[in-house]
């Protein structure tokens, strides 16, 4: 009797173990995007522009940071928006040309480079933006300029290991947000 329930289970257990297991994968980061609403920012800088409610900007106290850096980060989706300004004297041409050399360093992981300019008259706000596709640390960066005396450089980074797939999200929840920053700049 005792040899026939121990047969009994040790085919219940032979015949029971057909599946095979397969590991979940890692898990990512819950990405929750709040309501969009902005405000002007209330910085004495030497510039000017609207940021999502959800955003918190901050001087940026490096030893090398100039005056007019900041950092807009969304603590939320772990973006920061590095933000430096510098007075031109004129030397916009290397300004500009820093500005284009710091985008494509992206090109070694980006997939594609996509410029497109800005041009705002009537605030004097001219500029190009740099859309950097695949898993490029920074997916979205620009310049601005009113060709004269301000420049003002921005790159938007994403705190996580840059995998597309999963940041994709954030970084269209933030294009906006980024688009409405050009879009309302003016010099102060």
């Amino acid at each position: 009797m005792h040899t026939r329930i121990l047969l009994i289970a040790l085919l219940a257990a032979l015949c029971g173990c057909q599946k095979e297991y397969t590991p979940k994968p890692r898990g990512y980061f819950r990405i929750d995007f709040p309501e969009k609403n902005y405000h002007e920012l209330a910085m004495d800088l030497p510039y000017s522009f609207e940021i999502a409610d959800y955003s918190k900007p901050r001087l940026v106290k490096a030893a090398n940071a100039q005056a007019g850096w900041i950092t807009i980060s969304t603590p939320a989706n772990k973006a920061d928006l590095h933000i430096s300004y510098a007075r031109l004297k004129n030397d916009l041409p290397q300004y500009i040309e820093e500005s284009r050399r710091l985008a494509y360093d992206h090109s070694i992981k980006a997939d594609a480079i996509e410029e497109r300019l800005f041009i705002n008259p009537e605030n004097q706000v001219y500029g190009t933006i740099y859309n950097i596709e695949g898993n490029a640390a920074s997916p979205i960066q620009f310049f601005l300029t009113d060709s004269t005396s301000n420049f003002l450089r921005g790159s938007l980074y994403i705190r996580e290991i840059p995998n597309i797939d999963s940041i994709r999200p954030v970084i269209e929840f933030l294009r906006p947000d980024i688009i409405r920053l050009i879009e309302t700049t003016h010099w102060n």
